[in-house]
């Protein structure tokens, strides 16, 4: 177990089949408005269709100036988790952990251990990106086998008329509006993203993903 740094798990939302979006904003009453404060998570085919897209965004609800102020956690670990064969325990990891304004990322690769407690192996290979700052052109890298890699604030991408919604719930309204509004624009999140090649996930025709994030023990 030399080289392991240990994480547990403090939030996580889940991914079923390939294609998926799930979306949580301050739901989650131990992380609410924190930095492990998951908000989004998205798995999409890429553009280059040999690709899967994988995204965890946190720390939802920020303004323009409490943007440029946002910092992604060094004691919190993002962790994309894959399960290949359909058992919903994850085969592979993807890890992101930032240090010193760069995202470190690890995988995939085979977990250590799996479930709530994830240990970070820092003899495997380690790729990392800069940290994209508020308004600055994204930077995204590359990795040797085809990985592509992003960290940064991004606009939060999720849509809700949350006014809508809680009339529909009061009784006040039959349904969602044609034109709604959005209740998150113009607000931001802090975003890690990366797209991998079909080939380093396995031959499996579908998968499962989900994504958590764990603070360092």
């Amino acid at each position: 177990m030399k080289n392991l740094k240990t994480y547990v798990k403090v939030g996580a939302l889940v991914a079923t089949i390939l294609f998926f979006i799930a979306a949580d904003h301050i739901d989650a009453p131990a992380v609410a408005g924190s930095e492990s404060d998951i908000t989004d998570f998205y798995a999409f085919q890429g553009e280059n269709t040999d690709n899967i897209v994988f995204v965890a965004n946190v720390q939802g609800l920020l303004s323009p100036s409490a943007t440029k102020k946002a910092q992604f956690d060094e004691n919190i670990m993002i962790e994309f988790n894959i399960d290949t064969n359909g058992d919903a325990i994850e085969d592979l990891v993807i890890q992101a952990a930032p240090k010193n304004k760069r995202m470190y990322f690890l995988g995939p690769i085979a977990p250590n251990q799996t479930g709530l407690v994830s240990t970070s192996n820092s003899n495997q290979e380690v790729n990392s990106v800069k940290i994209t700052n508020y308004n600055q052109n994204p930077r995204i890298e590359s990795s040797s086998d085809g990985i592509k890699y992003f960290a940064g604030p991004r606009d939060d991408p999720f849509f809700f008329d949350f006014a809508q919604y809680s009339a529909i719930l009061a009784g006040n309204a039959d349904g969602f509006l044609e034109e709604g509004v959005d209740t998150f624009a113009g607000t931001n999140v802090l975003s890690v993203v990366v797209e991998v090649p079909k080939h380093l996930l396995g031959n499996s025709s579908s998968i499962n993903a989900w994504v958590e994030s764990k603070r360092k023990q």
